[in-house]
């Protein structure tokens, strides 16, 4: 049997209003478990170019990068449509990343509005291609690099406290929305 992944920072982004331009912020949690041992903050560029560098950064500067064992990212796009490419994000980061979303993506409407309305979008549509279909995995859909389906459908249940999310991207999410609103809201 593998060994489990118990060690994990979860990373998403803060809410912002769609008239918004410039930084959004990012926050990263860190979890033994289902205990959070610390939180980061960072920014990144809306429908920018640079989700890869400023998480890798976000994760790699802190004092928990030593001790995670995997990455959690809500979603694979940042601030907008500021792809992070997940495999850049493994090589830098020597960590398996998992992506998590609800639903599966609507990938040809992901594709149009980048392609048509979003200033590198060739680029970012090729990040979200090379990082392969979402798939099912453990009443989620996921992406993953660096660790198998069981191991990711292993993670999830491990780390689920309360919902569908494992509560490291849960946490991340709630906390992001407070980062930006002032209080955290909707569903987590």
């Amino acid at each position: 049997m593998a060994r489990r992944l118990s060690n994990s920072i979860a990373v998403d982004d803060a809410p912002f209003p769609r008239e918004h331009r410039g930084d959004v912020g990012v926050v990263g949690v860190a979890f033994t478990r289902t205990r959070l041992d610390g939180v980061m903050t960072g920014k990144l560029r809306r429908d920018g170019a640079n989700a890869t560098q400023a998480i890798a950064t976000l994760i790699s500067s802190s004092p928990f990068a030593e001790h995670a064992q995997i990455v959690l990212l809500g979603g694979i796009t940042f601030g907008g449509f500021n792809v992070a490419d997940i495999h850049g994000l493994h090589e830098r980061l020597d960590k398996p990343i998992l992506v998590l979303a609800r639903k599966r993506p609507r990938y040809a409407d992901i594709r149009r509005a980048l392609l048509e309305k979003v200033p590198g979008g060739a680029r970012k549509w090729a990040l979200i291609e090379a990082a392969g279909e979402m798939e099912p995995c453990a009443a989620l859909w996921v992406q993953r690099v660096g660790l198998e389906l069981d191991a990711a459908a292993q993670v999830i249940e491990d780390l689920r406290v309360h919902g569908k999310l494992p509560e490291p991207v849960r946490v991340a999410h709630l906390i992001a929305g407070a980062f930006a609103d002032g209080v955290s809201r909707g569903r987590a």
